[in-house]
């Protein structure tokens, strides 16, 4: 008979088990190409954006082809033909994209001098955003906190999903309820001149950011060991001053990851910008004025455009603009959450 030592060892083995094996090479494949298919985008949206820093292709001296039959056209004297391949040159130097043209203040794609300015685009995403992010941020951590530290059970099973529920919502009827009730409310209320602006898309906008704001701060909120919280009421404290004081920036490093995701999906909004923001391409720093946005302008002009045109190119630099500052933010996200403000909560 086997000992009872080696019975015990026997049992504690690893059985070896089909499923768990496929399970784990299923999910390890699975993250492998999710990870191989961002790469890919990376790779062609850069790659599309990359002729629009090639130089204009050089223009054609018809000379050079020899002599070519007119069949009854008008015969252009050596000056002339000298004038007309210098204006077919300054044309072709003219719809080159240069830094000059990217970093201008006009947006005007279709013309016979096209003018790429992103500017505008960057300035209205930028004010947008920030609209948004000043509305959503305060509601959706005020209402995470009240949901986690002082709801009762069967409040908090209401207020919850209801909330979430609005994450569900597709972008282009919150788009339609702001183009339809919305800018009409705030002009009459406000008086204002442009019915269409970019508070309104900042305030529809933020529609869409509270449930992601609100999901990631509230399990944050109760991710905060009990011990904490009942180690303050102890002590004499009120649930409000355990709330504010102990709970919030115990949970700071996930509503600053909240934030940041808020952020994210309020730069990257497309619907919703477009259908509620006026589409003018200014810069101003006036809140009531209509703007564009560089999401609402790949939208709105990418089935537009002729494919390889520089216009076309344009629109994949803007995507590219768009990918640069969604990794910025997750790299910021990274570094100062993890790094920073966990070891403060550490203590090293």
């Amino acid at each position: 008979m086997q000992s009872r030592g080696a019975i015990k060892n026997k049992m504690m083995k690893k059985r070896f088990r089909w499923s768990e094996f496929l399970a784990e090479k299923l999910i390890t494949a699975t993250a492998f190409i999710s990870f191989a298919f961002i790469i890919l985008i990376f790779i062609f949206v850069f790659r599309e954006t990359l002729p629009i820093f090639s130089p204009p292709e050089p223009v054609v001296n018809v000379e050079e082809l020899g002599e070519q039959e007119t069949y009854g056209d008008l015969v252009l004297s050596d000056a002339e033909k000298a004038a007309e391949e210098k204006e077919k040159s300054k044309v072709a130097a003219e719809e080159g994209v240069t830094v000059e043209n990217l970093a201008g203040e006009r947006w005007q794609p279709v013309s016979s001098k096209p003018k790429y300015g992103l500017i505008p685009l960057v300035v209205g995403s930028l004010k947008v955003s920030l609209i948004a992010i000043l509305f959503a941020a305060p509601i959706g951590i005020l209402a995470a906190l009240f949901t986690a530290a002082f709801a009762p059970k069967w409040g908090k099973e209401m207020l919850k999903p209801a909330i979430e529920i609005l994450a569900g919502f597709p972008s282009v009827v919150i788009g339609f309820f702001a183009l339809v009730v919305l800018a009409t409310f705030i002009q009459d209320a406000f008086g204002l001149e442009y019915r269409l602006n970019a508070f309104v898309g900042g305030l529809a906008l933020s529609l869409a950011v509270i449930p992601i704001i609100f999901t990631i701060s509230e399990d944050a909120i109760a991710a905060v060991p009990k011990s904490l919280t009942e180690a303050s009421l102890a002590l004499g404290a009120t649930k409000w001053q355990t709330a504010l004081k102990v709970v919030l920036p115990a949970a700071t490093p996930g509503i600053f990851a909240a934030v940041i995701l808020g952020i994210g999906r309020a730069f990257g909004e497309t619907m919703i910008v477009l259908m509620a923001t006026g589409n003018a391409a200014l810069v101003s720093a006036d809140l009531f004025e209509p703007v564009r946005t560089m999401s609402a302008t790949i939208g709105a002009e990418m089935a537009e455009v002729v494919f390889g045109e520089t216009h076309y190119n344009v629109l994949f630099a803007i995507g590219s603009i768009l990918f640069l500052f969604t990794f910025t933010l997750n790299a910021i996200a990274e570094i100062f959450v993890r790094q920073r403000l966990m070891k403060k909560f550490k203590g090293n």
